[in-house]
């Protein structure tokens, strides 16, 4: 599965693990990513990997007006 949200997105970001000697490790901040079906009707129905936020999205806007912004591939 793609780690990135096909609404917002959103990415792996990165960091540093900072112990309590202030030792320095490279870490991920992996995006929180869920697989969703969303039922179409007549049309079928579509899979697609959203985050949190893309979800709310999808919720307050709609689908069809949510997915005009359609980020899917691009890196940000």
């Amino acid at each position: 599965m793609p780690r990135f949200c096909c609404i917002t997105g959103k990415r792996c970001s990165f960091g540093n693990n900072v112990s309590h000697a202030n030792n320095h490790t490279r870490r991920k901040f992996k995006a929180n990513i869920h697989k969703r079906t969303l039922k179409l009707g007549p049309i079928g129905s579509f899979c697609f990997n959203t985050s949190t936020k893309g979800l709310r999205t999808i919720c307050k806007k709609g689908f069809f007006e949510a997915f005009k912004k359609l980020s899917y591939g691009k890196k940000k």
